[in-house]
């Protein structure tokens, strides 16, 4: 029986796919943790204001939202950061470290702000 020529390559393609496969999924670095519940109207204002193109700002790609719901358990990765009660609360976490908080929504300008001014403090 002959080998077949490919055998070495397809060898090689599974070992990475199973590789890709299970590495583990990025983690951010830096992330804005928001904690919501549906029937808060200032989870919503956001929403309205800065929601949609929170993503798409250069502080978005730096610190990505992450969005917990007040209603729901508490993320394991997020165990070291002290759950919050109030909402919106955004809380900007590095490495599964909080760096600082900020409690309700102040409107859109206020907000960019005192994020910025979070951003500022981790950078230090």
């Amino acid at each position: 029986m002959t080998r077949s020529v490919l055998t070495p390559v397809r060898t090689g393609l599974r070992a990475i796919l199973f590789c890709l496969l299970c590495a583990p999924l990025p983690v951010w670095a830096l992330e804005l943790v928001m904690v919501e519940q549906a029937i808060c109207p200032y989870c919503k204002m956001f929403d309205k204001q800065v929601g949609d193109t929170y993503a798409q700002t250069e502080i978005g790609a730096r610190a990505p939202l992450r969005r917990v719901d007040l209603k729901s358990d508490w993320p394991q990765d997020l165990a070291a950061v002290t759950p919050d009660r109030l909402t919106p609360t955004f809380i900007l976490v590095s490495d599964g470290v909080e760096v600082g908080r900020l409690r309700g929504y102040p409107g859109e300008e206020e907000f960019w702000r005192l994020l910025k001014r979070l951003l500022s403090q981790h950078d230090n």
